[in-house]
């Protein structure tokens, strides 16, 4: 862009618009959306782990599922972000297209479930004594659901995921779409919160086992 480009766009409120339009826009749902579902990969193979062993392993299982929290919200704001913009007309998405349809049937499911199997896990750690048991089935059930609907969609999401999750984070291609500091700045933010929270939530699980016992 030249000076007078700039000098333009300082003067015109239109072009200042259209800028921040693309800021927003379907490549920049798109990459925070990667970046954000590489984190949560990362992330939930770990907590898998921990599902193997899990009472000998909940103190982990309970610290990676609050940090898990912050990041989850991003995602499911970013995916109904993108769903809302495409009914609703927006032309950079709809140029961009929807998913293929099997993604988009499991879309809305792997956002319930997902909100589910987080509700009934923190509900679980703070509820009465008299809610476990109704709480933990919920718990398992949700989690075998999802795990089956989150199989296929991170299985359709992959060759996004791999392509674009990483070029807010590389120097070299990460200004070709605006606002990649504030996408870097909004997933950081939302792993230190996740991490306050965890520290938070932990020794909460002590005493769970020992009600339990």
């Amino acid at each position: 862009m030249t000076l007078s480009d700039q000098s333009d766009l300082k003067r015109d409120p239109r072009a200042q618009g259209a800028r921040h339009a693309r800021k927003l826009g379907a490549d920049a749902n798109s990459r925070l959306t990667s970046s954000t579902a590489l984190v949560l990969l990362v992330l939930l193979a770990v907590e898998g782990v921990t599902v193997i062993q899990v009472r000998a392993l909940l103190t982990l299982h309970v610290f990676i599922g609050m940090l898990l929290v912050p990041p989850v919200l991003i995602k499911l704001a970013s995916t109904i972000w993108r769903f809302a913009k495409y009914y609703s007309g927006s032309p950079d998405y709809r140029l961009k297209g929807p998913p293929p349809v099997v993604l988009r049937i499991l879309g809305p499911m792997v956002a319930l479930l997902t909100i589910i199997l987080f509700l009934s896990g923190i509900l679980l750690l703070f509820s009465p004594k008299s809610w476990q048991v109704e709480l933990l089935l919920l718990h398992k059930a949700s989690f075998i659901l999802w795990f089956g609907c989150m199989t296929v969609h991170v299985l359709g999401h992959a060759g996004e995921t791999a392509r674009l999750s990483t070029k807010d984070w590389v120097r070299r291609v990460r200004g070709r779409v605006a606002g990649s500091r504030a996408r870097r700045l909004l997933i950081t933010s939302s792993l230190v919160s996740g991490l306050a929270l965890a520290f938070v939530t932990v020794p909460y699980v002590g005493p769970w086992l020992g009600a339990r016992g």
